[in-house]
């Protein structure tokens, strides 16, 4: 199990070797750039967890954070800069949360991560889907309830199984119940999107007390799916990470 997606935008065949080391120990995979025009093409393109930028790729590279920020899938993504100098850490400072400084090393490297590690970890969750088949019940006003199944669960939504046809945008009301779990779920609702089989509906007005226990429900969930080794580093980090308001 992979935790999150890494983009590393170096052109130093040292920097890459270790960077790719020290993200391996966490259990992160690394997507690398050599070029700035390549690494922001990907991020049109892909969802990352986390963007890594040398600074050594030149004046352009503050193109790739700018791409971040801009982008709506990436736009949480925990953000870090490689410098070489103090002027240039300080430039990027409020444009990254974190700054690797140069000459690196493994324990360096190490260092700067892992206070970084929850908040990757939160985005990680924030997209996690846990794959599942619960009975859904979607009610409609002034139009017979559509009983259906789940195919999976995220902070945000579901996908649901049904040959009912529902219109993107309609509100509705979607009633779950996780298992192991008494209390029903009774959420508004936007459908997203259809097609033959399969909708797509986002949560709309979870109350706080609900959106946390899907929440800790799902960091379960996902904490099954890691590595022994990993296990311990996620739940450390979700004892230190703030309250996710969830998206």
């Amino acid at each position: 199990m992979r935790i999150g997606l890494a983009l590393l935008a170096s052109a130093d065949p040292v920097t890459i070797q270790q960077f790719r080391h020290a993200l391996r120990e966490f259990s992160i995979p690394s997507e690398v750039c050599r070029e700035v025009p390549a690494a922001v093409c990907l991020l049109n393109r892909r969802k990352f967890d986390s963007v890594i930028v040398d600074l050594q790729l030149g004046e352009l590279s503050g193109l790739i954070l700018d791409e971040v920020h801009l982008s709506s899938s990436n736009r949480t993504a925990v953000t870090f800069v490689i410098t070489s100098t103090d002027a240039e850490g300080t430039a990027f400072r409020k444009r990254s949360e974190f700054v690797f400084e140069r000459p690196l090393s493994t324990q360096s490297i190490r260092r700067t991560l892992k206070p970084a590690y929850g908040l990757i970890l939160r985005e990680q969750r924030r997209y996690f889907r846990y794959q599942m088949s619960i009975p859904v019940t979607i009610l409609r006003q002034s139009m017979p309830k559509v009983s259906c199944y789940s195919m999976n669960i995220s902070e945000g939504g579901m996908a649901v199984s049904t040959f009912i046809l529902l219109g993107a945008g309609e509100r509705v009301q979607v009633q779950f119940t996780l298992p192991d779990h008494e209390a029903p779920f009774l959420t508004e609702s936007t459908i997203c999107w259809w097609k033959a089989g399969h909708l797509g509906v986002r949560f709309v007005s979870l109350t706080q007390e609900r959106q946390s226990v899907l929440q800790d429900w799902l960091s379960q969930k996902l904490e099954d799916t890691l590595p022994e080794s990993v296990a311990g580093k996620f739940r450390k980090a979700e004892a230190c990470s703030p309250a996710d308001p969830g998206g």
